[in-house]
């Protein structure tokens, strides 16, 4: 689990010239801060990696806000708008009824 945490960027112990992490007070303050924070948020490490990697990443947190602000719109394959919305309905319904009968 620490080595996941390292990998994702939440931590970044310094090494020794063997390569041993040293964790010092700061990153035993970090991981201690890191349990709470999920706990109190019910979060999981690849949420929290996810928003460092959408902090760090300007042209990602570009992407996903101008994701989270468009309106929903017709694919060009489709004919027409009821065409388009029936064939979604129907396509939720199905992975649904999958979902529960998979289960």
């Amino acid at each position: 689990m620490l080595r996941y945490i390292e990998t994702v960027g939440l931590i970044e112990p310094e090494r020794s010239a063997s390569g041993y992490r040293l964790y010092g007070p700061a990153e035993l303050q970090r991981l201690r801060t890191l349990r709470e924070l999920i706990e109190e948020h019910e979060l999981g490490l690849g949420d929290l990696a996810f928003a460092r990697r959408l902090r760090d990443d300007a042209a990602l947190q570009s992407r996903v806000d101008g994701w989270l602000q468009e309106g929903a719109s017709r694919p060009d394959e489709v004919a027409d708008d009821s065409a388009w919305l029936r064939w979604e309905q129907e396509k939720h319904q199905r992975l649904l009824a999958e979902l529960r009968d998979g289960a």
